[in-house]
């Protein structure tokens, strides 16, 4: 079993550039399913869900090259329709096939999903979504299948913003004839990636407002398309700066307003440089939060939502945290309590007395962002901790001990004996 190893008190100095972003890239893996001809995606994140991404197209037949960030993907000879095995278990958007499957073979099969650890997460949208374009869902054991022989251009509205319903939607009406509208749409950048790939190899999408218009049937051809910086990444490297201090240049990330604003607030000094980065400087014990709430672009991304518990277990004064997204993203508190954190929650408040130092501690970690909440932690913690549960962290973060030692942090990793 593999940890982290965090001696915690040392300042962060330096300049890191951020990968590709995991929730912009994996629908558009799935969507290189869709056309004719190869789609080669660089900077692709070298992160665990990727991986599992690239078996499954691999499964339905695709061809996949892979050569460090660089992928390709010929979908010419995909003639599979159903996922089974352990990559869609382990990964929640192996769900975003569903679309791209119904969109090329008008046919999919896809296990059941179950829930996650940061709450139930239903399908019911995505499902109810395609049905208004005529698909056909029935589940047979522990799969659903979906027929799609009558499927139609026509009008999507969605009862909630949901990024997953929005992606399955453009999936699988890109290349029906026609106009669909997809009316409430989800407005989280990744999404804008999505239709920008697609528009590149043809198609042609639009954002208007909180809707967007998909004139389909066109035929989408080869592209060689850069997958843009990750946006979580790069809030949790900033967070962490904030938490433990220092000085840090991001290479090609600059923050959005909502997170700009929050690190404001907290007393860090942010800036944007001509070449699109972001300089961050943190000179003192980050600054409460009297009220946050987690929310759908462009309100604070939950993703971020356990980073931020972290910073304000160090800040000067009581925040306050309302996670009004997933269920069960308070789980990080158990683990930042384990370390003298005084947290307090209460349904989907946590109230957060900061305190100027926490103690290390052996700490595990409960779900992607948590994982990486507690290094954070850990940087300003007095003492060494260990952090286990590496495995929900390389999903999403191609190596957060090596970035964070780039900027002078002190990690190393650590193989644990088995019997």
């Amino acid at each position: 079993m593999e940890k982290l190893i965090v001696t915690g008190g040392t300042p962060l100095q330096g300049e890191i550039s951020i990968q590709g972003s995991k929730n912009a890239v994996l629908p558009i893996l799935a969507a290189c399913l869709l056309g004719e001809g190869p789609c080669e995606l660089e900077n692709c994140p070298e992160i665990k869900d990727v991986e599992d991404t690239l078996h499954i197209l691999r499964k339905l037949g695709c061809q996949v090259n892979q050569s460090g960030k660089t992928v390709r993907i010929d979908a010419e000879t995909a003639a599979g329709y159903e996922i089974i095995g352990g990559e869609a278990a382990r990964i929640r958007s192996s769900v975003l096939f569903l679309g791209a499957l119904l969109g090329k073979m008008r046919k999919a099969v896809l296990p059941k999903p179950g829930g996650c650890a940061i709450g139930k997460r239903p399908i019911d949208l995505h499902l109810a979504a395609l049905e208004r374009l005529g698909a056909a869902f029935s589940c047979e054991g522990e799969a659903i299948t979906a027929e799609g022989n009558r499927l139609h251009c026509g009008t999507i509205r969605l009862g909630l913003p949901s990024v997953g319903a929005t992606e399955n939607s453009i999936l699988a009406a890109v290349l029906l004839p026609g106009e669909t509208r997809i009316e409430h749409a989800a407005q989280e950048p990744e999404i804008d990636e999505l239709i920008r790939f697609l528009n590149l190899r043809g198609g042609k999408l639009q954002r208007m407002g909180d809707a967007i218009v998909i004139e389909g049937g066109r035929c989408l051809h080869p592209v060689r398309f850069r997958i843009a910086s990750d946006r979580i990444v790069a809030g949790t490297y900033l967070f962490a700066a904030a938490a433990a201090g220092g000085e840090l240049h991001l290479q090609n990330y600059a923050a959005d307003q909502t997170l700009a604003g929050v690190l404001l607030q907290m007393g860090g000094i942010c800036r944007a440089d001509h070449l699109g980065g972001m300089h961050f400087q943190m000179k003192h014990r980050p600054k409460a939060l009297p009220g946050i709430r987690t929310a759908p672009y462009p309100g604070f991304p939950t993703d971020l939502q356990s980073p931020l518990m972290a910073v304000c277990a160090r800040a000067d004064g009581q925040s306050r945290i309302w996670e009004t997204v997933f269920e069960s993203r308070f789980r990080t508190a158990q683990e930042l309590q384990k370390m003298g954190a005084e947290i307090f929650v209460q349904g989907n408040l946590a109230t957060i007395k900061g305190k100027a130092r926490l103690h290390a501690a052996s700490l595990r970690a409960p779900d992607l962002r948590g994982g990486a909440a507690l290094v954070v932690a850990a940087l300003f913690a007095e003492g060494i901790s260990e952090i286990s549960g590496l495995e929900y962290i390389s999903r999403g973060y191609e190596d957060i001990g090596a970035d964070l030692c780039l900027l002078g942090a002190k990690i190393r990793r650590h193989e644990s004996e088995t019997r």
